[in-house]
């Protein structure tokens, strides 16, 4: 109640012209991470296709037929890499321009989230790099058919293109997901939800959840399981997250009301 904000009211001009100047440095952080994962664009490419190598094998290959694909995707590639390495840039300028108005006690709430949710951005991409790949590869590649019996012979050759497509779309749906923490947590601080609520709808949750993951992943069990548990886990984590929370805010009001019940 005693704290006040550390600087005065700015006028409007002055708090665009800080937006704007925000915004500058951390579209040049972008660009600069941009330019630098380009360089390295074959060797990321190399690292996310190491999955499917290693389920095809040495003969397996990976094709393009249009000219200016294999560009295009060395390009997508290091904008989402550069995306990722330049988050702390961008978060540390929206920091700067959002830590000057907010009271002390609000800095040490909102700070935490913002470190949490890269760190669980990068959880759920090493998951479905490290477990659903190597398995979701094998699984898709065993449909093929050698001929046998005379009958045609089907081989997977995948596109470049479609495959960095499938792979992101995946890598950021798992990073998204395990944001769930982070969210539920935001909400229950703001007073929006609790962690009763929370218990109460457990059942619904973990089917929307199973639900969700067959919208959002390939056709296949094991892609689709992969998701689906992760996400029912970490919403057990929130329920405690958001009690944690409400235990804290109890602790805060009872202080307060002794300190006010203590003045004269």
């Amino acid at each position: 109640m005693t704290e006040s904000v550390d600087e005065a009211k700015m006028p409007l001009l002055d708090h665009l012209i800080e937006l704007r100047r925000r915004l500058i440095y951390a579209i040049v952080g972008l660009v600069a991470c941009w330019g630098i994962c380009y360089y390295f664009s074959q060797d990321l490419l190399d690292f996310l296709t190491a999955p499917l190598q290693n389920a095809m094998g040495d003969k397996g290959e990976l094709i393009y037929i249009d000219l200016t694909e294999l560009f295009l995707v060395r390009v997508k590639l290091s904008f989402w890499a550069a995306c990722f390495l330049s988050f702390p840039i961008v978060a540390s300028q929206v920091w700067m321009f959002v830590a000057p108005g907010l009271y002390k006690n609000e800095r040490g709430a909102f700070l935490p989230y913002l470190v949490a949710t890269p760190v669980l951005f990068f959880l759920g991409g090493a998951l479905v790099y490290y477990v659903i790949f190597p398995a979701a590869w094998h699984f898709f590649l065993s449909f093929q058919n050698s001929g046998i019996n005379g009958s045609l012979p089907i081989k997977a050759n995948p596109a470049v293109g479609a495959y960095l497509s499938l792979s992101m779309t995946l890598i950021f749906a798992f990073g998204l997901a395990f944001q769930m923490p982070v969210a539920l947590t935001l909400l229950a601080r703001v007073g929006i939800i609790t962690s009763k609520q929370l218990s109460r709808f457990r059942r619904y949750a973990w089917v929307g959840n199973f639900v969700l993951a067959a919208l959002v992943t390939p056709p296949d069990a094991i892609s689709m399981t992969g998701l689906a548990v992760p996400l029912c886990l970490l919403y057990e984590i929130s329920i405690w997250s958001c009690r944690w929370v409400e235990i804290q805010r109890a602790r805060r009001a009872a202080a307060l009301a002794a300190e006010l019940g203590s003045d004269p």
